[in-house]
């Protein structure tokens, strides 16, 4: 789901109790909008014993994204990458550099056009042929996003650039290549808390993509 349809979603239902009856008068107040939007949400909400109670919540809205692990079989290996992440620096992460798999906002592309462009642009690889394994809420207490989560196979032959992110993006990406073995160590030693990362990772050991 974009932004657009989000939003055409939320104002069916701005003066107007939703289906299964627990919500209505929902109003909205944009708080910023100077990178992506925080809206404030005053609603009613039903409780289980029938009454109805005033809250509010405040959601983050950057739209949707797509991310996916990118691994080799035959090599035994996966390419992730690292970048500086602000939020993390101030929140005990002494570098604010993360390992990561690649991902981006989605900006209006499907899912798959978006995860290849994004492939290119922060590792350099070309491919092709992605696979969809599932979808998530990442932070559904705040943030509104949906995040697709791909798999895809490499080699070398694909590469056909440096990587790094787009030039107009300010990501300043490394590309890395490590065994497999040694990535899913990385969770345990806390070298990878990226969550997103985590559970693609968790999912090529499950069903085996690099046995």
């Amino acid at each position: 789901m974009n932004v657009t349809s989000f939003d055409s979603i939320l104002t069916q239902y701005e003066h107007a109790t939703v289906k299964n009856g627990t919500i209505k008068n929902i109003k909205k107040e944009v708080l910023s909008d100077n990178w992506y939007t925080l809206n404030k949400y005053v609603y009613e909400y039903q409780k289980e014993d029938g009454s109805w109670e005033t809250q509010q919540r405040e959601a983050y809205d950057r739209g949707n994204g797509a991310a996916i692990l990118l691994y080799n079989q035959k090599k035994g290996t996966v390419v992730l990458t690292k970048q500086f992440r602000m939020p993390t620096y101030i929140n005990g992460n002494p570098s604010g550099m993360m390992i990561e798999v690649c991902a981006g906002l989605l900006d209006g592309d499907n899912p798959e056009d978006c995860i290849r462009k994004e492939v290119e642009e922060e590792t350099g690889y070309k491919i092709e042929n992605v696979k969809k394994v599932f979808e998530s809420y990442m932070s559904p207490g705040s943030v509104t996003e949906i995040l697709h989560f791909f798999v895809g196979a490499y080699e070398e032959k694909m590469k056909i650039g440096d990587g790094g992110g787009a030039e107009d993006e300010t990501e300043n990406i490394e590309v890395l290549e490590y065994p497999f073995d040694v990535a899913m160590n990385m969770i345990t030693s806390g070298e990878i808390k990226d969550a997103k990362t985590i559970l693609l990772l968790q999912y090529a050991a499950v069903h085996k993509l690099l046995d």
